[in-house]
């Protein structure tokens, strides 16, 4: 996804490192980058909004549930090939 605007850090970037931002596992570099981008880019900050908010619904049902690693990998494997497939379709070779 891109929003057509130039920022310093890609929207596609962005969106790819969401989990990571809001599980809190960046540095604090990292953080910077995503909060100035998702202050100047209103359709990442709506994307960030909706995996918050999705986010937090599944600690507030799920958070007691420990997640296996195994798991958790093959989600963001998955999480990773959709995107690519959305990045694909948005810039048809």
């Amino acid at each position: 996804m891109s929003c057509g605007n130039p920022h310093e850090t890609d929207c596609s970037e962005v969106l790819a490192r969401v989990y990571t931002y809001l599980d809190g596992e960046l540095d604090k570099g990292g953080c910077h980058e995503i909060q100035e981008h998702l202050d100047e880019c209103g359709p990442c900050l709506e994307e960030y909004g909706l995996e918050k908010v999705v986010k937090q619904l599944v600690a507030k049902h799920c958070g007691c549930d420990p997640v296996p690693d195994d798991l958790r990998a093959k989600v963001m494997r998955r999480i990773q090939q959709v995107q690519s497939e959305l990045a694909e379709s948005d810039n048809p070779a």
